[in-house]
């Protein structure tokens, strides 16, 4: 794992880089990277419409079945984007998941899939009640973001690491 530290002239860098020359390269050539940059925006605009549609669901009673839709929507979305994570983690790093630089974000990541995934079993299985389901939406929601921001602070720490190399 990559540690940012502060250099003498107060620029944060990386003790160790996020990547080598080798998997920078490989990194920036692949399509895979685009594909992650594309649906890393989309999941995270399913993901505010649909908090939105829980929320409302929530508060008023009204829409559960929209909200549900709007769940099952990103649960999809975040399947694709592991799916397509782990080739863009092959084809960078040599490996499907766990690769050194984000072995904790991959880790975390399937907690957020097992909750989602939860969420689906409950829901097609009917083990919740509508508004067990939408609590239980949030809490995957809540992992989601935690897992989110580890993945943009990792985003930052690659920038930061290529702005010292420049």
């Amino acid at each position: 794992m990559a540690i940012a530290n502060t250099n003498t002239a107060g620029v944060q860098t990386l003790g160790r880089r996020l990547y080598s020359d080798a998997e920078r390269a490989r990194r920036d050539a692949t399509k895979w990277t685009l594909v992650q940059g594309v649906l890393a925006p989309l999941q995270f605009l399913v993901f505010l419409v649909s908090l939105a549609l829980v929320i409302r669901y929530l508060i008023t009673g009204a829409g559960y079945d929209v909200a549900t839709v709007s769940i099952v929507i990103k649960t999809a979305v975040l399947l694709l984007i592991m799916v397509t994570g782990a080739i863009w983690e092959k084809v960078v790093f040599g490996q499907y998941l766990f690769a050194p630089a984000f072995f904790w974000e991959d880790v975390f990541s399937f907690a957020v899939i097992a909750l989602h995934l939860l969420y689906i079993f409950a829901l097609y299985a009917n083990t919740l009640s509508p508004s067990g389901l939408m609590y239980l939406a949030l809490v995957a929601y809540a992992a989601y973001v935690i897992n989110a921001a580890q993945f943009v602070w990792k985003l930052r720490l690659a920038r930061l690491d290529a702005e010292a190399r420049a």
